[in-house]
């Protein structure tokens, strides 16, 4: 700065405009963002924060000190003499001050004529701006703040975090008189708006495997939400302060310890970034891992130990923070008059069950984990929450060195207990799953990098076995409740564990299901038990893959997938689990395409158990066929009709559809002369059409291909009549339905084209199977997603004559799972080699 210094004077001797002296001040600031990179190898975290901020605090007294030269040339008085005091708010104010963070500045002032204050003020900010610094700037006067906190309480918090920088120590000691006025007053009402903005942001950034570090679950807004907690009820400038008073220096220790390896990380996030970033994504992670010290272990790469850490961190900061200000409010926000009612709700010494929530006292004395155990399984069934003076009370149970059998028998009978998610969650919360189902050891804080999943390992599990509990689905509902209490809950225990097997080398469905038999006999599992729930283990995404890859109308497809089974009682509890871990996965992924599919493959499995030979397709269409015949509609037709009816060509139509659908969509085709269409925009849209006439399919969905196919089913009926039902994964505004409607009419206009995205497929991604069953070929396109997939291979299914019977559209992790079922009408197989080189034409092209 020294050097600085002497330019600035310099500058100023010569008279330099502000715009030279601007640029002085940019190119040292910027020089200095430079040179960041290099502090970072030594220093990070807070001290680099405390270090960043007082440069910043360097070049605002400068440019101040600049302007009072500026407008007081040789009668410059004393600094502190100039009504005018800069203090720095917020992350600023904490010096907690980040890289490309926001500098919060509060100019204050009082209105003193002969000074004549507010153009030098207004000068003083362009010029910040001016030379590079974000500047968050607010002007008050002394005795206007308090009149602005009343207005808008959120900008309480700001100025209890405030920090002189320089200027007038008459006007800060004035304003520190008035803080602590502030600080005492409303504080109820700042208490409840901060919990609830506080509840709103968890809500909004939950824990995911790309964390907010910043506004997300344990992020760095919490720690500041204890401090505002802590400063307006008890008037420390630290939370350290408060050590031995309502926590331990162990604590304090294990949380600032987290708190740390959150700055250094976003530290090291805006540098990477050269931009204000708050998020941790898989792009910048390599980087990062590198920067923070990992290095790649035979078993862990860097990123991973990078992410585990930082979940680690995260959980700790949320852990002591949320206990703390619950801690810390309970006095604010108690009512005497809820004394009486909270002693009818009394249900052990200090226990209190109010609303189905569990409290108790913060000074609770902790039990041996043999005595917690019992407590846990004799609570009510209705408890369905804990309070964090609960949570902070089981944290603090004895552990025994050593699992006794005593200890065993207790968490076997926990894992039986009819509400068994409040009670993991309360584990989990209090930082006793690991140590008390010490098989889960590896899930903890374990990332999933797949694409597919959105948080880590133990959290998936856990929300896995909440949907387990609170199931949403009317149809997986119903076979749950067929099954008794126990078999409820083997189901209930295999989706906990169902991913206990990942974080090793080996395949976590193999190492899933062992941990589990050795857990299982540790515990004394009976061996019926074990079997059948360390099957669930190692085959738990088995019907969620055969849904979406396979053709569920398969014979063989089916038989294949009931004979892993074996009994109807696995499909079941298999089905509920398979509900369970996709719902688990995140908001919308089990979509009513996915529901469907799975609905499909449970059914087409059923008969399985009971007799093979009815999962032959001439069989079931046969049992359709007297399905019809039942119906009254049926009974009404004319002969000719009905022997129409048993001669549709099509046996995809009797598998996939209901008795009452096929009626209904033979008795339309009857009067179909050129085509029928209708589009249906409820869930998702749905275009269905009869055709007689040439239908342009490459055109339909190639004009389509902005919008996400999720399947297509096309069927043989009568007098060379065809049935195409489109499906999509979304519904569409009202308003553009005519554009639908126009694109499904000129699809019969065989002269039309359209340009066709060429996607880039590879040879190995396509597999044709021609004797997939007697009367069907199948191809089979496992490739990354993209726009245009099945448009492109329609319009060249098109040129080769090649009849579609159905496809299955299925996306997932960013990758295309398509299934076309086609005719064997020969031009498939004969032409396999031309048709496979055509679809990968760009790849071949790309690699040549």
């Amino acid at each position: 700065m020294t050097e600085l210094n002497i330019k600035i004077e310099d500058l100023i001797e010569k008279k330099a405009s502000d715009f030279e002296i601007s640029k002085v001040f940019k190119m040292h600031i910027k020089e200095y963002l430079k040179s960041i990179n290099n502090t970072l190898e030594t220093t990070g975290g807070k001290e680099f924060f405390v270090q960043h901020t007082q440069k910043i605090d360097k070049f605002l007294i400068a440019l101040y000190k600049y302007l009072l030269r500026k407008y007081f040339g040789s009668y410059l008085p004393m600094g502190s003499s100039v009504p005018i005091t800069l203090v720095a708010l917020g992350s600023y104010g904490r010096e907690q001050l980040c890289i490309y963070s926001d500098v919060d500045l509060m100019i204050l002032y009082e209105d003193i004529p002969a000074y004549n204050l507010q153009p030098m003020i207004s000068e003083f900010i362009t010029l910040a701006w001016d030379c590079g610094l974000k500047l968050g700037s607010r002007v008050h006067q002394l005795n206007d703040v308090e009149q602005s906190v009343k207005s808008d309480i959120t900008i309480k918090s700001s100025i209890i975090e405030s920090r002189m920088i320089y200027g007038s120590k008459y006007l800060w000691y004035g304003y520190q008189n008035l803080l602590t006025k502030i600080r005492k007053t409303e504080q109820k009402e700042f208490i409840l708006e901060k919990l609830t903005e506080h509840k709103e942001r968890l809500l909004k950034f939950p824990l995911k495997m790309e964390p907010n570090i910043k506004d997300g679950y344990g992020g760095m807004r919490e720690s500041n939400m204890l401090f505002w907690i802590s400063n307006i009820l008890y008037g420390v400038d630290d939370t350290k302060n408060l050590v031995d008073k309502y926590f331990s220096e162990e604590e304090y220790r294990k949380y600032r310890s987290a708190l740390e390896f959150l700055f250094q990380v976003r530290s090291i996030l805006h540098n990477i970034a050269n931009k204000k970033l708050d998020q941790v994504n898989f792009d910048l992670l390599p980087e990062l891992s590198f920067k923070l010290g990992y290095k790649d272990k035979p078993r862990l790469t860097k990123e991973r130990q990078c992410m585990s850490k930082l979940f680690n961190s995260l959980h700790a900061v949320h852990f002591f923070t949320t206990i703390m200000i619950k801690k810390f409010t309970r006095q604010v926000l108690f009512e005497s008059s809820n004394v009486a009612k909270l002693k009818k709700c009394r249900i052990n010494k200090n226990i209190y069950n109010i609303n189905n929530e569990l409290f108790t006292s913060f000074n609770q004395k902790p039990k041996t984990l043999t005595l917690f155990l019992q407590e846990l399984l004799d609570l009510p069934s209705v408890v369905t929450r804990f309070d964090r003076s609960y949570i902070y009370y089981a944290s603090k149970t004895q552990l025994p060195n050593k699992h006794t059998e005593v200890h065993k028998n207790l968490i076997k009978k926990l894992m039986f207990k009819e509400s068994l998610y409040p009670i993991i969650k309360l584990l989990y919360n209090s930082n006793l799953f690991q140590a008390i189902i010490p098989t889960t050891k590896k899930i903890i804080n374990q990332p999933q990098f797949d694409g597919y999943h959105q948080q880590p390992v133990d959290i998936h599990s856990i929300n896995a076995l909440r949907f387990a509990e609170n199931i949403k689905d009317k149809y997986v509902k119903a076979i749950y409740t067929t099954l008794t209490p126990h078999q409820q809950s083997l189901t209930k225990i295999a989706t906990l564990f169902h991913d206990v097997g990942k974080g090793r080398q080996t395949d976590h469905h193999v190492a899933g299901e062992k941990l589990f038999k050795n857990m299982a006999r540790a515990y004394g599992f009976s061996s019926e038990d074990t079997a059948i729930v360390a099957k669930l283990i190692r085959y738990h995404n088995l019907m969620s893959s055969v849904a979406t890859n396979e053709d569920i109308y398969s014979q063989k497809v089916i038989l294949s997938f009931t004979a892993i089974l074996k009994t109807k009682l696995t499909l079941d509890m298999l089905y509920v689990i398979t509900y369970a871990d996709i719902s688990a996965v995140g908001k919308h992924i089990y979509n009513s395409s996915t529901s469907s599919l799975l609905k499909v493959l449970y059914t087409q499995s059923l008969p399985a158990f009971d007799n093979i030979d009815l999962l032959n397709e001439s069989s079931r269409r046969v049992a359709k066929i007297n399905s019809i015949k039942r119906l009254s509609a049926y009974k009404e037709l004319s002969t000719l009709m009905k022997k129409k009816i048993s001669y549709i060509s099509s046996n995809q139509i009797f598998l996939q559809l209901r008795a009452s659908e096929i009626l209904d969509l033979a008795i339309k085709a009857k009067d179909v002369e050129k085509y029928s269409f209708k589009i249906l925009n409820e869930d998702v849209l749905v275009i269905r059409i009869i055709r007689a006439v040439p239908l342009n399919l490459g055109y339909l969905l190639g004009k389509l291909e902005f919008l996400n196919i999720a399947s297509m089913s096309i069927f043989k009926l009568y007098d060379d009549k065809k049935c195409f039902e489109v499906k999509f994964s979304e519904k569409i505004d009202d308003e553009d339905i005519p554009l639908i409607e126009e694109i499904v009419e000129n699809s019969f206009d065989m002269s039309k084209s359209t340009k066709h995205i060429v996607p880039d497929i590879k040879k190995d991604e396509i597999e044709v199977d021609c004797n997939h069953t007697q009367s069907l070929a199948s191809m089979k396109v496992k490739t990354k997603d993209q726009k245009g997939l099945l448009a492109y291979i329609a319009k060249i299914f098109d040129d080769f004559n090649i009849e579609i019977e159905s496809a299955k559209i299925y996306t997932s992790r960013g990758k295309a799972r398509d299934l076309f079922l086609i005719e064997k009408n020969g031009n498939l197989c004969v032409n396999v080699d031309q048709i496979v080189n055509l679809i990968c034409s760009y790849s071949e092209d790309k690699h040549n």
